[in-house]
């Protein structure tokens, strides 16, 4: 009960802080305030929601076929509040490429991490997979730590903020240098470098060094460092020292 209470007092805040630039929930999501996020996540895509990016504290889902970018923000692994805002929120209205490689990176999420998860520590259960996808959540949408934590929902929020980070350093200009190719080879190759399921890798920044580009790329809380040519070809991957 406390928890509910908690969560519909900082949807208020954050509405209030806010101000009238954010409207009302739109009719056809109102039902997903308060639902669980994973699930949420699921109804927002069969609605035709995608989501293009994330900041400031909220994930920026747009709907093609209606022109509408809605801003989520997520408390304790919940929707607190699902807002209409305008399109440029979403990226729309000329920055449409960036979006788009802002939305292929918020699509590395929770299966990805719980997957590794599991692979690397053995834990399986019911019970523990839920406690990670809440702690996940709640990490990396900025939730507040639950004390009453289990070891599952403590393994996911420190997941959870690591992708948070990655996700954050990855948005930056300085990461969206090089080839688009080079960056996509080097996160499939990171991916099979740290033993991580398809998708779990991004490169959160790039230099150049003698022709050609050196990504350094985030698989959770891990780094290496991949080089590739101008055509994209990875030529080596190494630890991130």
């Amino acid at each position: 009960m406390r928890r509910t209470i908690a969560i519909v007092a900082a949807a208020s805040m954050i509405g209030a802080a806010l101000g009238p630039a954010y409207a009302k929930t739109p009719g056809g999501l109102s039902d997903l305030v308060g639902a669980r996020a994973p699930g949420a996540e699921s109804e927002m895509q069969d609605r035709g929601y995608k989501m293009e990016t994330f900041k400031n504290g909220g994930q920026y889902w747009w709907n093609g076929d209606s022109d509408t970018c809605v801003r989520v923000v997520v408390g304790q692994g919940r929707y607190a509040s699902v807002d209409k805002v305008g399109a440029s929120d979403c990226g729309k209205g000329g920055g449409g490429d960036a979006a788009a490689a802002v939305g292929a990176i918020a699509a590395v999420g929770l299966i990805a991490a719980l997957a590794s998860h599991k692979k690397k520590h053995g834990d399986s259960g019911a019970n523990h997979d839920s406690e990670y996808s809440r702690g996940y959540n709640d990490g990396l949408y900025g939730g507040s730590y639950d004390r009453n934590d289990s070891e599952g929902y403590h393994d996911g929020y420190m997941a959870g903020e690591a992708e948070a980070s990655n996700r954050r350093a990855a948005n930056r200009s300085y990461a969206r240098r090089g080839s688009d190719g080079g960056r996509a080879a080097c996160e499939r190759r990171a991916d099979e470098y740290q033993s991580a399921p398809s998708g779990s890798s991004v490169v959160v920044s790039q230099r150049d060094k003698h022709g050609n580009h050196v990504y350094t790329v985030a698989t959770g809380s891990y780094r290496s460092v991949c080089t590739a040519d101008p055509s994209g070809r990875v030529i080596d991957i190494q630890p991130y020292y």
